[in-house]
């Protein structure tokens, strides 16, 4: 797939210093399914153009992609279009090339980061299989763009079998170069249904973040959240809600909400999350364990704090592991983040020495997964050979279910949970816990408190006494 880049901003060179891509030099950067090449087919004072050629590898497409609409046909995995199309792999090539200029920032002429200038996209090809050319035209023009869009048909040689969904596109603005790759980073994707990657909630804060400024403003703003969201009903609700939500900020209403409003806009794993990080950066350690990491969410919270230089996941569900490697863009991280984080592969029940001489173990809504007569293995794995000096644990209070108007009597939240405690049995099993293997203990309550029936969530937070 191939999208190029040109202006006639003169000089037009200065293309080079607001991408940081050197014209005299040919780039290759390594993707999870092939390589980004950027080079310049042109450049002069009058005109320069960047081409930036995804060539994605066949076999790495097979492996990496988790996509299950290759599998439509036995052979979907392998007879694809994928390689071909700009669509999800253009927007994470942008975002891992051009990260800088994404951002907003060019260390060698500032001063052209606001500078609004002409120019010209091609890509080749794009596809619209639901829309068509009325939907390319809707997403780009409200922009300011200028569409011009050349439809392929199916096979030259068979011109019955008629036109394809296909499209060479070609935009014209005069725009800033941060709002050019948004909107591409951003569009290119939401033309096109599949995704190569899992789509969780981290998409809703790249949605937001990539659009901010402009998303909220277009009149097609609800078909591109929710397409670029692959039609998930939740994700979309929670992204529009936030989108509205930030457009009251800027006038100052969310500033007048009651405190227990805005923390009903969070999700409570959210806030169980935050209230697990704060717990950690308190404590001061420098290396940590996130044990039952599920699919990485905590993980990629602890990587933005420089205060944790050694960041271990592990999970018992292989699964789960490659999802957390997908949602962190494990393969594209640097060497040196690379080195902080590790995932690994194991259970809770049996003695690990990779989980040995860490400061911190996180162990978020983990233990009501474990049939009780496993809790005593899983104590000592924990408490008397990782023996890590602060153990943050959280697990559902059992009597704020009946707080749940979907939930029945005698159910638990979730079908997988072995058990669930209520407060007193929560503080009796952690008691003797800390007793045992000579830990202090601080038990909060997390999320909605109610008065009789306590929190949402418990959480026991265990110092080892030296």
């Amino acid at each position: 797939m191939l999208l190029t880049i040109s202006t006639t901003h003169y000089p037009a060179g200065d293309l080079g210093y607001l991408l940081h891509k050197h014209p005299d030099k040919l780039q290759t950067i390594k993707l999870s399914v092939g390589n980004a090449h950027i080079y310049y087919p042109e450049s002069s004072d009058e005109k320069t153009t960047l081409a930036l050629l995804l060539d994605v590898d066949p076999i790495d497409l097979v492996k990496n992609v988790k996509n299950t609409s290759l599998k439509e046909f036995s052979l979907g995995q392998y007879v694809n279009d994928r390689p071909y199309v700009s669509s999800s792999f253009i927007s994470v090539a942008l975002a891992k090339v051009f990260s800088t200029a994404l951002n907003g920032n060019c260390s060698g002429k500032p001063e052209l980061v606001d500078t609004k200038m002409p120019y010209e996209v091609n890509i080749a090809v794009v596809s619209a299989p639901k829309g068509g050319e009325q939907l390319i035209r809707r997403l780009f023009e409200p922009l300011g763009y200028e569409v011009n869009l050349t439809r392929h048909i199916l096979d030259e040689k068979f011109e019955d079998w008629g036109e394809s969904k296909y499209y060479t596109l070609n935009l014209k603005n005069t725009i800033t170069t941060k709002e050019l790759l948004s909107h591409l980073y951003v569009l290119l994707p939401a033309l096109d249904n599949d995704k190569h990657y899992y789509v969780s909630e981290d998409e809703i804060e790249k949605l937001l973040k990539k659009g901010e400024g402009w998303l909220n403003e277009h009149p097609e703003k609800e078909q591109i959240v929710r397409r670029y969201l692959k039609n998930l009903k939740s994700y979309t609700k929670e992204a529009m809600s936030r989108l509205d939500v930030e457009v009251s900020s800027e006038n100052n209403i969310l500033d007048e909400l009651p405190e227990a409003e805005l923390k009903k806009k969070e999700s409570l794993h959210i806030r169980r999350l935050k209230t697990v990080l704060e717990q950690a950066k308190l404590s001061g350690g420098k290396s940590i364990l996130d044990l039952g990491c599920g699919e990485g969410k905590l993980l990629k919270m602890l990587l933005k704090n420089s205060q944790f230089n050694k960041i271990l996941g592990m999970d018992v569900s292989y699964k789960e592991l490659l999802r957390a490697k997908e949602n962190m863009y494990y393969d594209e991280m640097s060497p040196t983040q690379k080195d902080r984080m590790k995932l690994i592969h194991g259970s809770l029940t049996y003695r690990d020495a990779r989980l040995e001489g860490y400061d911190i173990a996180t162990i978020v809504e983990v233990i009501e997964h474990m049939d009780l007569n496993r809790l005593s293995a899983f104590e000592r794995v924990v408490f008397e050979f990782a023996k890590p000096k602060t153990v943050i644990l959280t697990t559902p209070n059992s009597e704020f279910n009946e707080k749940f108007e979907s939930m029945e009597a005698g159910t638990m939240r979730h079908t997988d949970h072995r058990f669930e405690w209520t407060r007193e049995e929560f503080k009796k099993w952690a008691t003797d816990v800390a007793g045992k293997y000579n830990y202090s203990l601080e038990i909060q309550q997390v999320g909605d408190i109610d008065e009789k029936l306590g929190g949402q969530t418990q959480m026991g937070v265990f110092k080892y006494e030296n």
